[in-house]
């Protein structure tokens, strides 16, 4: 059983200070991802047996079914090459800055030997970020669709074309404010797609404002009471159109000023979700005080997650073109678990 209420020094590190500190070497990484994932104690994947012994490789051994099991066996980590350093060090840039951080970022800030190799690592990252179950968002929820790409001449309204198209529903909070959000590729505007994508992230029994799009028509019929607003008739009468669905239009305009800063604008059809998926896992947690807490709870939920291959990653994408990595600098990405240096800036003069 998880810990009901982390604390910060105890559960989680609270700076970069603890995180140094905490885990200097892969054995520090290793025995806190143990505890991640068994916090009362080691309990076999295989027979569910609650006892067993750690053996020379930092392995568990069940005692009934007499089965090893490492550690990051069947999670996010499994089979890794990158230290478990590297990978901490990694996750805590994820979460404590504040627009996120690019491959080439992390690549360079851990010496990381290839491009790919940190993509990956930010993708696998990413991946975790959807927990099974989550709450549907609840009490007044606004929901429209815009575009995410460049700008495509002779193209108007909800034509796709090379675009893609994303779903958005955003809660609003009384008297003023926004509370949670959730944002989704969708295959096109028809009613099948964006019906679906509602009963997805919207309880039923939520008030639903839209717009007048005809697909929205029937939600009722799913349990939800619909507000449409008509952006014609709004318009007619002189009124601002941007104001009547505010929410979305600001998560909107937020998510594409993030990516175009953090990430150029370089986020290809295939893997849009993932940086959606990002953005959301950031946007609601925007007023977190600590960073060690989501730093606990990305590690969480990479410890209960499947493992995901680079095969899977990059299945259904384009191959990037990176520059060649010189061959000095090939090779696994150096671990962070190094003895301490005598203080080199001495021994020159």
């Amino acid at each position: 059983m998880a810990v009901a209420h982390p604390r910060g020094g105890v559960h989680y590190p609270r700076s970069t200070g603890d995180l140094q500190s905490w885990f200097s070497t892969d054995a520090d990484c290793l025995d806190y991802l143990a505890w991640l994932r068994w916090p009362q104690g080691f309990v076999c994947p295989r027979c569910e047996n609650p006892s067993g012994w750690i053996v020379a490789d930092g392995s568990y051994k069940c005692a009934s079914c007499l089965r090893q099991t490492a550690v990051t066996a069947g999670t996010l980590f499994d089979r890794r090459r990158t230290p478990l350093t590297v990978w901490f060090a990694a996750c805590w840039m994820f979460v404590s800055q504040k627009e996120g951080v690019s491959a080439l970022g992390l690549q360079r800030a851990l010496e990381i030997g290839s491009y790919p190799t940190a993509w990956a690592m930010l993708h696998r990252l990413r991946s975790v970020l959807v927990r099974p179950g989550r709450d549907r968002l609840t009490g007044t929820v606004e929901v429209d669709e815009t575009w995410f790409g460049g700008e495509e001449p002779g193209l108007r309204g909800r034509t796709k074309g090379k675009k893609s198209l994303v779903a958005i529903a955003v809660e609003r909070k009384e008297p003023h404010g926004y509370g949670r959000c959730r944002m989704a590729v969708v295959k096109d505007a028809s009613a099948e797609s964006l019906q679906r994508f509602v009963a997805d992230s919207v309880e039923p029994g939520a008030t639903v404002v839209t717009d007048g799009w005809p697909s929205y028509v029937g939600i009722t019929r799913l349990g939800y009471v619909h507000e449409p607003h008509s952006q014609r008739a709004a318009a007619a009468r002189g009124e601002d159109v941007g104001a009547l669905l505010p929410g979305v239009h600001r998560v909107a305009s937020l998510a594409k000023r993030w990516m175009l800063g953090t990430h150029q604008g370089s986020v290809g059809d295939p893997h849009l979700q993932s940086y959606l998926n990002e953005f959301v896992f950031r946007f609601n947690r925007r007023t977190a005080r600590s960073h060690g807490l989501l730093f606990y709870r990305v590690l969480e939920l990479a410890v209960n997650h499947d493992p995901v291959r680079y095969r899977q990653l990059v299945a259904d994408s384009k191959s990037k073109k990176v520059p060649p990595v010189p061959p000095w600098r090939r090779g696994h990405p150096p671990s962070l678990d190094r003895p301490k240096a005598d203080r080199p800036w001495r021994m020159t003069r």
